[in-house]
C-alpha cells in the first residue's frame, strides 16, 4: 500500500512539472564560494603531496591484529614514547596493522627495533617498504 502510495505521488509530481513547463532553480551564491575554496584547499594539496618524496626503505611492524582496540593503542603508544617516528596504521582485511618510521637504512631501523621491543614484547619486525624520504621537509620549504 505504501509504495503505491509512492508511486502515485511520483507520477502527479511528473506530471505536473511536465504541465508547468520547466523547472526553476533557485541557487545561493555562498555554492560557488564554497566550490572556490574547495577548489584552493585541493591545488595546496595537490603540490604539498608532490613535494613529498618517496624511496625504498624500511618501516617496523609493530602489530598486526584482528582487533582495532589494541592497534590504535599500539599507534597511541607509538605517538607518546617516540613522537619522532611516523606510525601508520591501515586495515588489510582482516588485520589492522600498524607500521612505524621512515628508515632509509637497516641499521637505523634495527636501532629503533631494539627500543621499540621493550614497548612491544609480541615482536617487531623490520619489513621492506616505500617510505617518505624527509617527511617533514615541505614544511620546513614554504
Amino acid at each position: 500500500m505504501k509504495y503505491v502510495f509512492l508511486f502515485s505521488l511520483v507520477f502527479l509530481c511528473s506530471r505536473l512539472m511536465a504541465q508547468s513547463g520547466g523547472v526553476a532553480v533557485y541557487k545561493d551564491p555562498r555554492i560557488d564560494l564554497l566550490l572556490k575554496k574547495q577548489a584552493e584547499v585541493n591545488n595546496l594539496s595537490t603540490r604539498n603531496s608532490a613535494k613529498r618524496r618517496t624511496a625504498p626503505g624500511y618501516r617496523l611492524l609493530i602489530i598486526s591484529t584482528n582487533n582495532k582496540s589494541d592497534a590504535i593503542a599500539a599507534r597511541t603508544k607509538i605517538y607518546s614514547n617516540f613522537p619522532e617516528l611516523k606510525p601508520y596504521m591501515w586495515h588489510q582485511s582482516p588485520y589492522f596493522k600498524v607500521k612505524a618510521g621512515n628508515f632509509t637504512s637497516r641499521q637505523d631501523a634495527q636501532a629503533y627495533q631494539k627500543k621499540l621491543a621493550a614497548f612491544f614484547p609480541s615482536g617487531v619486525f623490520i619489513m621492506n617498504d616505500i617510505v617518505e624520504v624527509n617527511p617533514g621537509a615541505s614544511e620546513e620549504e614554504e
